[in-house]
Order: C-alpha cells, then structure tokens, then sequence
C-alpha cells in the first residue's frame, strides 16, 4: 500500500504545477512574469520558515506587512505580490478542493488602496546634462551615455531596455528601435538621427553580433536592473553640479520614461501615439501625463475665455466706500 504524500509535497507539488503547467504551458506567460511570480515565492517561503505557527490567511497577512515594513516596500509593490499569490490560489482551488474554505480565507484579503502622488518629470534641460554626465572617454562613460539617450528616445522600462539586443536597432534609412514589452507585446520605435549616430558609434566598441546586449557590462554580459538604476544615480549627481535643479533629485530609468511622455505631449502628439509609442495597453494609462502638465492646463484656461469679452473691473460707490471708511 502505497504512503500518501506529504502536505509538503503535496504542496511543492502543487506550485511546480502552478508553473509549469498553468503560468508556461497554458497561459505561456513571459519570462518576466515568471520571474516575477518566482521571487514572490522565493520571498514567501524565506519569510515562512519563521513563521511555521501561523495558518496561512494569517501569514500571508503577516507576509505583506513584512514587505512593507522591514524591506520597505511601497504600497503598490506589495499588492503585486499579493495578486502573484491570489493566482496561484485561485489555481489550487481546483487542485485542492479539501482546502477551499482555507483558500478562500486567503483569497478574501484585499487589495491595499494608495494615494497617487503627482507624477514628477524632468525638463529637457536636465534630461541633456544627466546625457552628457557621464565620461566620454571611458568605455563605461561612452555606454552610459548612449543608454541614456535611448531610455530618452524610446521611453523604455528598465526591463524592455535589458532586452535591446543588436539584432533589434535598425540604423539604415529610417533608425528605429525594437522594445520587447510587457506580456509580449514588442513594439518599434522610430529612432532621432543624433541617437542612431550614437548607438552606430557605440557598436563599433561592442561585441555587435545580432544576439548580443546592446548595453553589455564590461565582460559582455547584459546589465542588470540594480546595475542601472545606480549608474543613472551617479549621472544624476555629476549632472547636477551643471545643472543645479537636478540637486537633490532621485531620478530612476522610469523618471526618464515619464519625461519622454511628458515631452511628446508637450510637443503636441496624440495621447493616443504616445500609449503606442510607451507600449500601454489602453490609453488611459496615458492621462496621467495629462494631469500632470500644468503648461498645459494653464494653456485650456485661457481657451476658455472667450477673445473679445472685456474685463470688466468693479468700482463700488464713493458712498460704499465712504460708509466703509467711517466704520
């Protein structure tokens, strides 16, 4: 007679399942997505080892105020995680109908509301002098400056800009870009001359076989996110001693994305090319550009007043005046 399984191998089982069979083979979710999913267990599964008291409504719970409160995790990551696990639960319930009362428990935690803080943005003055920030005559230097630009002039994610390969940028007659975006969807972005000069320059220095990164680390490897993110923060300071509103700035690869979008819009491109041009899926995702552009705000509210109406200014009466005074 054979021994039934463990309910830890029951449960290892279930989410080698969960990726294997429903995130890879039936919904053949993108590698970033799976590894998003994959450090959310990861993160859980570290935080349980001290938590093995606690039914698991209750260290899920206790696992999201851990993100918050000891990595410091803002509000709107921690709901990521959080919609990791709902849809492994939401596959277990299937698999595990003994446990549905427990999973539904846990499925009844609720997504935590945030606050939207106005978007911040960079002007095109500051998006030139953290370009030109880093030094041109190191290898490093030269990379820097051309992931720079093309962050600026495709408006990438930090993770679509990793993926750039030599094979996806077109340098013939009409430079373009190729993004491999989120949940698959790539997209082209047209490349400015000035950027296409510098990325055919860049090629020269790099390994420009069509598979490989386009942003290498010195020993040819593809950058990392970390990596990134700390080089744009020492732009970011040698920049600001040239240009003094960047003093005190934290600037990441997604601030750069929002200047991009800020700027097209400013220049008067369609809301609805720049959901294209950023790789949104609905161009609501868009209007927060809109909320955030006081210029332009302030350019309807003139729109508004109609040119020949004459500003009327009140006089009151010499008497009201005078009853006034006399008070």
């Amino acid at each position: 007679m054979r021994t039934p399984p463990s309910p830890e191998n029951r449960f290892a089982k279930l989410v080698e399942a969960f990726f294997l069979e429903r995130l890879i083979r039936q919904r053949n979710s993108s590698p970033q997505t799976v590894a998003a999913y994959r450090d959310c267990f990861r993160l859980l599964f570290e935080f349980a080892r001290d938590h093995r008291n606690k039914p698991p409504d209750r260290l899920v719970l206790a696992f999201l105020d851990h993100l918050e409160k000891e990595r410091k995790n803002s509000i709107r990551s921690r709901n990521a995680r959080l919609a990791a696990l709902r849809s492994f639960l939401r596959y277990a319930v299937l698999e595990e109908r003994d446990s549905l009362a427990l999973i539904q428990r846990t499925l009844a935690i609720p997504i935590k509301r945030c606050s939207r803080p106005l978007m911040g943005f960079l002007s095109r003055e500051e998006v030139q002098a953290i370009i030109n920030a880093p030094d041109a005559s190191t290898w490093t230097g030269q990379r820097d400056q051309v992931l720079w630009a093309t962050l600026y002039n495709t408006g990438a994610r930090i993770s679509e800009a990793l993926g750039i390969t030599v094979a996806d940028v077109v340098l013939e007659s009409s430079p373009s870009i190729r993004i491999h975006g989120k949940g698959r969807q790539d997209r082209t972005v047209p490349s400015w001359s000035a950027t296409a000069v510098q990325i055919r320059r860049w090629m020269k220095r790099i390994d420009a076989s069509p598979g490989k990164p386009l942003f290498p680390t010195a020993t040819g490897d593809s950058l990392t996110r970390s990596a990134i993110t700390d080089r744009l923060k020492r732009a970011t300071k040698t920049a600001a001693t040239k240009c003094a509103s960047l003093a005190g700035r934290k600037v990441s690869p997604h601030t750069v994305r929002h200047a991009t979008a800020m700027h097209l819009l400013q220049s008067g491109v369609d809301i609805t090319l720049i959901a294209l041009w950023l790789g949104h899926e609905s161009p609501a995702t868009t209007h927060i550009y809109v909320k955030a552009d006081l210029k332009m705000k302030e350019a309807a509210l003139k729109v508004i007043t109609h040119p020949t109406l004459k500003q009327v200014r009140h006089r009151p009466p010499d008497g009201l005046l005078g009853f006034l005074q006399g008070l």
